[in-house]
C-alpha cells in the first residue's frame, strides 16, 4: 500500500499563497518549511518500505514533522492576521 505525502500546500490549502510568500520573504519559515519537507519524505520512504527504520525512529520522526506543522501554522496564522 502506497503511503501519501503530507506537503504542507495539501494541508493547509486556504495558506497556499501564504506559504509560497513565506517561503520567498521569511528564512525563517523557509528553514522550518525545508526540515518539514525533508522530515515528511524521510516518513514517506520508511513507511513504503524504500528505506528501513526502526519503529521507535519512525515515531520519533513523526513527532518532529508533528512539532514542524504547529510551528508552521502558526507562522501562517500570524502573517495572516
Amino acid at each position: 500500500m502506497q503511503v501519501e505525502h503530507h506537503p504542507l500546500a495539501l494541508e493547509f490549502p486556504e495558506f497556499k499563497e501564504t506559504i509560497h510568500t513565506l517561503k520567498l520573504a521569511n528564512a525563517h519559515f523557509a528553514k522550518l518549511f525545508d526540515e518539514y519537507t525533508d522530515t515528511d519524505k524521510a516518513i514517506n520512504r520508511a513507511e513504503n518500505g524504500v528505506e528501513h527504520l526502526a519503529d521507535a525512529a519512525l515515531e520519533t520522526l513523526k513527532k518532529v514533522r508533528i512539532s514542524l506543522k504547529d510551528q508552521l501554522f502558526q507562522l501562517l496564522q500570524t502573517h495572516a492576521a
